[in-house]
């Protein structure tokens, strides 16, 4: 009796190794990696008109870790963790004066991209999608008017009312949208890539003294990064 369930226990390890060298063949295993780069932000949307917005580009970064969990050959599902500075500026005449608005807002963000890793060269090219969520931890905003400047703190409220402090910029605490990335992958495991970036939801506040406000403010861009995986 022993000797038979000593034969079934080694048959079924024999099959369980040999699947797992199989899976080994065909996929490569979980990686970790590190990431960093430069971002190029703006705000899109409507004003509280329901004018187009007008904003330029703000100048940012990205810097974080993520994970590479193979799903299948060449495929992988990589959640991440960012720290990453978006914004806008702004430039307006009113009344004859120059008014400026330099807006820079920090986030942590939690990217789950999936990727396709095809070889190429000695290499692999590097293709995805997929979407993010990201908390607002900070950031400031810089005015400037007839050649004076101020600064203020930025907040993260979704709704302001007349109760809260007036001095500071307020923005809602969530940030959502989608990802899409193209680069390359060195054998010696340094990569490159370019990242788009398309916010889904409104990330300006809602304030109640102001009932017809029709402003919808999102986060877009677009970065470049390295990265290294270990």
């Amino acid at each position: 009796m022993k000797t038979s369930i000593s034969l079934v226990s080694a048959l079924v390890l024999c099959t369980f190794f040999s699947q797992a060298q199989q899976m080994t063949q065909q996929t490569d295993g979980v990686s970790f990696g590190l990431r960093g780069g430069v971002n190029f932000q703006n705000i899109n949307g409507k004003d509280n008109n329901g004018n187009k917005l007008s904003n330029d580009m703000v100048t940012g970064f990205n810097a974080g870790i993520n994970v590479e969990i193979p799903v299948a050959p060449q495929f992988f599902i990589q959640p991440g963790l960012l720290y990453s500075v978006k914004g806008a500026v702004n430039n307006d005449v009113i009344l004859g004066q120059n008014i400026s608005s330099n807006f820079k807002i920090s986030y942590l963000e939690l990217p789950v991209n999936f990727i396709f890793k095809p070889m190429l060269g000695t290499g692999r090219l590097l293709l995805g999608f997929g979407p993010y969520a990201a908390i607002g931890v900070g950031g400031k905003a810089k005015y400037e008017i007839g050649g004076n400047s101020r600064s203020t703190d930025i907040k993260f409220k979704n709704t302001v009312s007349d109760a809260d402090p007036q001095d500071v910029a307020y923005f809602k605490p969530i940030d959502a949208g989608a990802n899409l990335l193209a680069g390359y992958e060195f054998s010696n495991k340094i990569s490159f890539q370019l990242n788009a970036q398309l916010g889904l939801t409104k990330i300006n506040a809602t304030y109640t003294d102001s009932p017809g406000d029709k402003t919808s403010a999102k986060n877009t861009g677009f970065g470049f990064s390295v990265g290294y995986r270990f």
